[in-house]
């Protein structure tokens, strides 16, 4: 098995104080990278590197909230302050506003996309400059989500959000390929406080909590798992057995790896001269629309019900 050795590597990753991205500074900090944590609550930052310190590993906080391009320049500039470099990124902030399009208002929309689209791209701007100064290449690693790539009810804001965040992913990796840095999107499963908001999972995650393990039929089945399932991705991705991997969506939860498709054509019908609203009528149900495309997250399916 290759080793992986990110010892000399310099990482932030965003909203790493809990959950996620905790285990992610965990994982690229176990395999030698200094990481600068970030959160909104300096007490939750400051435990984070404690246990990331405490492991072994070593860290910083710099506590912002991710959006603005002043607050992705502290982060750029905290790592270079501490650590004279920047080599990877891991866009992970994030926060839920849930609401059926009717009731999500204004601030509701701003807030969700500010956090996670805006905060994606101030963030990768930031990072892009500083290694592309470097010279040496570099890693993004982009947070996405199910719900950008399917829907998912209640949730306007966050998987416009995150289908823009995959949709950057791929234009990234054109862009910066000739600087030598990769960019990828990655689609984590796991059981957070985000994920216990939808219903299915919401009984496997207050039972994982109680110290039951998750049964097997999500960690296959459904690539669902806990937080520190999802953390491998994350140093894969940074070194240097990853290099020709970029511009994709990598799923990734319980005991399951998995490539996204990227949108594509399933279906095309052609009409000499173009089409009229009729012959669309006319030829919809047995041609291109005989097999439309299924959305949303499909609910976990209980073995034997």
């Amino acid at each position: 098995m290759p080793s992986i050795d990110l010892t000399g590597k310099v990482a932030v990753v965003t909203g790493s104080g809990r959950g996620l991205g905790l285990a992610y500074a965990h994982a690229l900090a176990a395999h030698g990278a200094s990481v600068v944590v970030n959160d909104i609550d300096r007490a939750v930052a400051e435990q984070a590197v404690t246990s990331l310190t405490a492991a072994g590993g070593t860290a910083v906080a710099e506590v912002v909230p991710v959006g603005t391009a002043e607050a992705a320049d502290r982060l750029v500039g905290r790592a270079v302050a501490e650590f004279g470099r920047l080599d990877i990124l891991v866009t992970n902030a994030g926060i839920l506003r849930d609401k059926v399009l009717w009731k999500m208002t204004d601030d509701d929309f701003d807030a969700v996309v500010t956090t996670h689209l805006r905060g994606t791209f101030t963030c990768a701007r930031a990072a892009a400059v500083r290694m592309r100064e470097q010279g040496e290449g570099g890693t993004l690693i982009l947070v996405g989500s199910p719900a950008g790539q399917r829907g998912n009810f209640g949730q306007t804001n966050y998987s416009a959000a995150k289908a823009g965040i995959a949709a950057m992913a791929r234009t990234w990796s054109m862009e910066l390929a000739r600087a030598g840095i990769t960019v990828n999107a990655i689609v984590p499963v796991a059981a957070t406080a985000m994920t216990e908001t939808i219903p299915a999972f919401a009984p496997y995650i207050v039972a994982l909590r109680q110290g039951e393990p998750l049964p097997g039929f999500l960690r296959k089945g459904h690539g669902f798992g806990t937080a520190e399932d999802c953390a491998a991705i994350v140093p894969f991705l940074a070194s240097e057995h990853a290099r020709t991997v970029t511009g994709q969506a990598i799923g990734i939860g319980g005991d399951k790896v998995a490539l996204w498709s990227h949108p594509q054509e399933t279906a095309a019908a052609y009409a000499d001269g173009g089409w009229s609203a009729e012959a669309l009528a006319d030829v919809w149900p047995v041609s291109v629309g005989a097999a439309p495309q299924s959305v949303g997250i499909p609910a976990p399916e209980v073995p034997g019900s």
